[in-house]
């Protein structure tokens, strides 16, 4: 096949995946996948690292069944839009795999995913439980192949290799870290540029009564140096 012939291809393979692959779990569900999707491209975007990170992209792998992933990752690729991952036009498989899990099939997340993303080849993939607020990480075996084994947690944190991050559960959620700091999330982030932005202004806005006040008392020795020199040159009449 040509690399026209293969376009043409990947531009016919359909880019959303039907409700009934990927019934919608409701607002817990989504608000997880866009806040930590959120927090990973701003972290990344800062770094300068080029990681492709995104959330319920239909992927296509070689003989494979359409299938979308909650949040994906793929390390050492342009962070550009979109609208299908196609791995034989990509030129690469995932990296990473995160699902969130919320009323929905368990046995796909817990069962066939774990098997399909460690034959797949997907070096890590975790599964976070929105209701139950557990989380549970696999990697692939360095001893056996296509297979995971669990990444044991240490002091409440599951380390991600690919991500080069910890997570963790905090506040019902899954909260990233590099080392002993946790990154923000987007309306966090928000907070604290709107802080620095009040401070910034109410400095301002005391520089500038400093300055109003400086350039009053100025005035004021003026004026009282004028009437001075006034009152001397009326002595010397």
């Amino acid at each position: 096949m040509t690399a026209d012939e293969r376009a043409k291809v990947v531009a016919m393979l359909p880019a959303e995946v039907p409700w009934e692959l990927s019934p919608p779990e409701g607002d817990r569900h989504q608000d997880a996948k866009v806040r930590a999707k959120g927090t990973l491209n701003e972290f990344f975007r800062r770094a300068g690292r080029r990681i492709y990170v995104t959330n319920e992209l239909g992927v296509y792998y070689p003989g494979e069944t359409l299938f979308c992933p909650d949040i994906l990752a793929v390390l050492d690729v342009d962070d550009h839009p979109r609208t299908k991952w196609v791995v034989v036009d990509e030129g690469k498989g995932l990296d990473l795999v995160i699902e969130v899990h919320h009323k929905g099939d368990r046995k796909k997340d817990y069962e066939t995913n774990v098997e399909r993303y460690a034959r797949l080849g997907i070096a890590e993939y975790f599964i976070f439980d929105v209701g139950a607020v557990d989380l549970r990480g696999h990697r692939l075996s360095a001893s056996k192949p296509a297979a995971y084994v669990p990444i044991v947690p240490q002091a409440g944190r599951w380390a991600s290799n690919v991500l080069g991050l910890d997570l963790a559960l905090e506040d019902g959620g899954i909260r990233f870290f590099q080392g002993t700091a946790a990154l923000l999330e987007a309306s966090e982030l928000a907070a604290q540029l709107g802080k620095m932005l009040d401070e910034a202004l109410a400095k301002k806005a005391d520089a500038a009564r400093d300055a109003e006040a400086r350039i009053a008392e100025l005035e004021r020795r003026l004026r009282e140096a004028d009437a001075e020199i006034e009152r001397l040159r009326g002595g010397k009449r």
